[in-house]
């Protein structure tokens, strides 16, 4: 196997697979004029899949010089450069502090799809020093590819996968969610709805230990597809809601709608506080910017072999905005 700080070589890939290097040069060039067993073709593709083997140009000179240049890659389809998509703030902040420390980037989208071209895709990440990545999920077989291979990579966003090694800038939840709950129970709130979406992700988890551990009463609601039934929470006595904030504002937008369409408002009829959502909620500001900025700085010191602390959490301001307020006297 190629060192832990080397990228493999067509020379490891020839020794593995019990052939000549020339022979493994064809192969990865895709020339099937030279005559060949198919099984030999096959198994020097296996052995070069298996070792992470990059055939690009710019791989043979990464492996023992650095280019300054950094990966961004998030598992879409799409880069989210629109300003209203809720990643952006990220990716600002991650070019804001990549500038200022003189590094390029370059980006590289996700798919969903089959998991040959997910593995693919993120073994191409090799052309870089190093990368970022962010998702509200991993793909725990090429990231641990990566990770055993000495590659430098950071997280947006904690990660417990992989017995928890992935380095990581997070936002602390856990705390900041408390704080929300905390202040809806110094209002006179007792009857509280958490509403969350179906989805499970670290960022999910956080929120909802943050709720139980401030309020253990309350009552947390998954999102269903059905109409959130406001109408009847309030004839149970229910004075607030408290909402999951993703980057898809599935439970936001879902508890917004049933409240308009039941005629009510906010704080009047329902307190409304949102656990880092849009700009202006009641609740608390996710520090995407600063994320995305110490990501970068995180992971330049990997690249760069600095001792630093590799898993850090970033401390979430509460916002008051104008959906929460004291329980409506009945």
């Amino acid at each position: 196997m190629p060192g832990r700080n080397r990228l493999p070589r067509q020379a490891d890939i020839a020794r593995i697979a019990g052939v000549s290097q020339a022979t493994v040069s064809v192969v990865l060039a895709g020339n099937r004029t030279v005559r060949m067993a198919e099984s030999t073709r096959n198994r020097v593709l296996r052995v070069a899949e298996e070792l992470g083997y990059v055939p690009n140009p710019a791989a043979t000179r990464l492996a023992s010089s650095r280019t300054n240049l950094l990966g961004l890659y998030t598992f879409r389809t799409a880069f989210p450069t629109d300003e209203a998509d809720s990643y952006h703030p990220i990716l600002s902040g991650v070019e804001e502090e990549a500038a200022a420390l003189g590094q390029d980037l370059i980006l590289f989208t996700g798919t969903s799809g089959p998991h040959a071209r997910q593995e693919e895709a993120i073994r191409r990440t090799r052309m870089a020093d190093g990368c970022l990545f962010f998702g509200r999920h991993v793909p725990e077989g090429p990231v641990s590819r990566l990770m055993a291979s000495g590659f430098p990579l950071v997280y947006i966003g904690r990660r417990p996968e992989l017995d928890g090694q992935i380095p990581y800038i997070g936002a602390d939840y856990v705390t900041a969610s408390a704080q929300v709950m905390e202040r809806l129970l110094g209002l006179g709130h007792r009857e509280i709805r958490y509403v969350r979406e179906a989805d499970e992700a670290p960022s999910s988890e956080d929120r909802q230990l943050g709720v139980l551990r401030a309020a253990p009463d309350t009552t947390i609601v998954r999102l269903n597809g059905k109409p959130v039934p406001i109408r009847e929470w309030l004839g149970q006595g229910v004075t607030a809601v408290v909402v999951e904030g993703t980057d898809t504002g599935a439970a936001h937008r879902a508890v917004r709608a049933a409240i308009d369409e039941a005629g009510l408002s906010t704080p009047d009829d329902l307190s409304l506080a949102v656990l880092g959502g849009p700009a202006g909620a009641s609740g608390f500001e996710v520090p995407m910017r600063e994320m995305g900025r110490r990501a970068v700085r995180l992971l330049v010191d990997l690249v760069t072999e600095k001792t630093t602390t590799r898993q850090q959490l970033l401390w979430c301001p509460p916002v008051a905005g104008e959906d929460v307020g004291a329980p409506r006297s009945h």
